[in-house]
């Protein structure tokens, strides 16, 4: 596997680090020392990332006296924990004073910290593979120090912790998650010990700060495979404590002959497509999460079977809950809870009876997140039958082709209302209120049900049209028509049901 020979690393190192960094650590007499992921992605291949470096001295002073020399560079000191980072050039270098460091049980913020050797320092890190270092002043400069056969590991794919895994686990839980990413992110197998070792400190993930987990769980969606890291928190128990809606899926119940499938297994299915198709973080969440209402909806109906009526809808609020904790942001958190509450609706819009109307309110509804609506979609055609797969695909791109015509047509895809509030208050010579916000609902109405054409002059005439009716419409209805309105926009379509066996 390795692309990069160990002589090789520190001309590549040396090149991507300011030069005033090495000409003041060798003219005030500091010992430094690349660490970590700079010398791992090296020789894997990968980018060079940031870069760590480890300083046996005073780490924020050999900082201040290069951001001096650098002038343009950005610094944050830590002196406390002996720590500093220097931004220069669009990269990031983390300085870190060589050190050991003693835990409580209650916290993985170090309660003593004492400068060490850079040997030393090696022992703390989470994984022989992290645990190199390439001296670059002193009297190792040079010298590839690999004291747990990280080389070793590297070229045989595997993570393993240079100390024993539950001491290593136990101090700093964060780093289960981490070598369940670099596992995931380089196809690299946890050995045997190390995952006993992960597995019986599970609990300790307890400890561990929200937005630490939310973070390293964002990386593993993003990363090459999210899926592998997904199985990797299932199988070790971290995903029933991190995420326990995900692991709540698992299992099959039968009544009679009439069973249902895992539906676990059928997410991790649909989020394999959906990683397959789109790198977004968010989109490959919404893979895993979407049938997280299932559980909470499942009921056996003797002449029907097992149904999950309206899994979509308690499914979107759970994934709301998810997204507080994941600390994705309002945006990202109404895009995937949009993406799970709608993912049974382009399925219901098959290719008979259903209307352009209904075509266009998907779309709207969708809006910028259609392509990705429509690839969740997709992926979740999973059921075992050939034949069904044929018939499934085939209706839905049907209704793809019927969507692309609708497209061209009326420009849905980025459907705003012709006529704008403030357009209306001086066309119809009103006052800002409900009677304003009525007309334009009603405009809109009328341009996806198919009644006017999308366009100004349309909606104008159209507008002028009702505007007698709603002006002495009174305010009561005119506020319920408007709450209504919206709430039928969201509301899934029941008139074109697709059958639930299209995953089974």
């Amino acid at each position: 596997m390795q692309k990069i020979l160990p002589k090789d690393i520190k001309k590549e190192i040396v090149r991507n680090i300011p030069g005033a960094v090495i000409e003041i650590a060798e003219e005030d007499g500091f010992e430094i020392y690349a660490v970590g992921g700079c010398i791992r992605n090296l020789i894997l291949d990968y980018s060079i990332g940031d870069i760590d470096i480890a300083v046996v001295g005073d780490a924020p002073e050999l900082v201040r006296k290069a951001a001096e020399k650098l002038k343009s560079a950005k610094t944050a000191i830590y002196s406390r924990f002996g720590t500093a980072l220097l931004s220069y050039k669009g990269r990031n270098y983390e300085f870190a004073t060589a050190r050991s460091e003693s835990y409580a049980l209650d916290s993985r913020k170090p309660k003593q910290v004492k400068p060490v050797s850079i040997d030393s320092d090696l022992k703390r890190r989470d994984f022989t593979i992290n645990a190199l270092a390439l001296g670059l002043t002193g009297p190792r400069t040079g010298e590839l120090i690999d004291l747990f056969n990280g080389l070793t590991d590297l070229d045989k794919e595997i993570l393993r912790t240079p100390l024993n895994p539950d001491i290593t686990f136990s101090d700093d839980p964060l780093r289960m998650l981490r070598g369940i990413r670099f596992a995931a992110q380089y196809s690299f197998r946890i050995e045997n010990g190390t995952l006993e070792g992960l597995k019986r400190n599970v609990h300790r993930i307890k400890i561990v700060a929200q937005e630490r987990i939310a973070d390293e769980f964002m990386k593993m969606l993003s990363g090459n495979d999210p899926v592998g890291a997904m199985n990797l928190l299932i199988v070790t128990g971290l995903m029933k404590i991190i995420m326990p809606e995900v692991t709540d899926m698992g299992g099959v119940e039968q009544v009679g002959r009439h069973h249902h499938k895992d539906v676990l297994l059928h997410s991790l299915k649909v989020m394999t497509f959906v990683a397959e198709k789109s790198t977004d973080s968010i989109l490959r969440l919404a893979g895993l999460l979407h049938d997280i209402g299932k559980p909470a909806t499942k009921k056996f109906i003797p002449e029907q079977g097992w149904t999950f009526h309206g899994h979509e809808v308690v499914g979107a609020r759970m994934a709301k809950r998810i997204a507080r904790r994941l600390h994705l942001g309002k945006e990202n958190t109404e895009k995937l809870t949009g993406l799970i509450g709608r993912h049974m609706r382009p399925v219901n819009l098959t290719s008979d009876g259903v209307t352009d109307s209904a075509i266009r309110r998907l779309m709207f509804e969708a809006g910028n997140e259609l392509d990705e609506q429509l690839i969740l979609c997709r992926a979740d055609i999973t059921t075992a039958n050939p034949k069904l797969v044929d018939k499934y695909l085939a209706n839905f791109d049907e209704m793809q082709s019927r969507m692309a015509d609708v497209d061209a047509r009326d420009r849905m895809r980025n459907f705003q209302s012709p006529i704008s509030g403030s357009e209306i208050i001086k066309i119809c010579e009103i006052e800002p209120g409900p009677v304003v916000g009525a007309l334009k609902g009603r405009i809109e109405d009328a341009i996806l049900d198919g009644v006017i054409p999308y366009d100004y002059n349309s909606a104008r005439e159209y507008l002028l049209k009702i505007k007698g009716e709603v002006v002495n419409t009174d305010k009561d209805t005119l506020i319920s028509e408007s709450r209504n309105r919206a709430r039928e926009r969201k509301q899934i379509d029941k008139d074109f049901e697709f059958p639930e066996t299209y995953n089974e």
